[in-house]
């Protein structure tokens, strides 16, 4: 019987590959270091593993790391200026409609995997950081979407 008509189970199936983002990949040291950490620790975990659906998955891990080392562009300081750009921390204070509340947040732009929200860091790509790269300090940026008013309040 032909292969081409049998259902592949959830379990025969490998696991999908991770998504890459087109484009440089701006990393902070720190961010480079915890990719150099992820390789080693996959690698590592590759060498004991015996179970033949974890290492697919290790692979695949270890792929998606691997890529993204070899993509990393190490940017270590935000450019003098005065503008809000990669690896700067950023103080501003949020108006969103309806009620236009001033909420003030602080954050620092890193890289796509190093960004943790709460934990201060949001990615670079991601529509706050895009919508204020290049402001400086008094600047007002008004969003579509949330309409919201933003000021930049202090960049380190």
């Amino acid at each position: 019987m032909s292969r081409a008509f049998v259902k592949e189970t959830a379990q025969d199936a490998p696991p999908p590959e991770r998504m890459l983002s087109e484009g440089p990949n701006p990393v902070t040291p720190e961010g480079f270091a915890q990719i150099e950490g992820e390789v080693a620790r996959l690698e590592a975990a590759l060498k004991s593993e015996g179970n033949p659906l974890l290492r697919e998955t290790l692979e695949r891990d270890l792929r998606y790391w691997s890529a993204q080392k070899l993509r990393a562009q190490i940017v270590s300081v935000a450019p003098e200026g005065g503008a809000v750009a990669f690896g700067a921390r950023v103080t501003i204070t949020r108006r969103v409609a309806p009620a236009y509340e001033r909420k003030q947040q602080t954050f620092r732009i890193v890289g796509e995997d190093e960004a943790r929200p709460a934990a201060g860091t949001i990615s670079w790509r991601s529509p706050l950081a895009q919508a204020i790269m290049g402001a400086e300090v008094g600047d007002i940026v008004e969003t579509a979407s949330p309409p919201a008013e933003i000021e930049i309040v202090a960049i380190d």
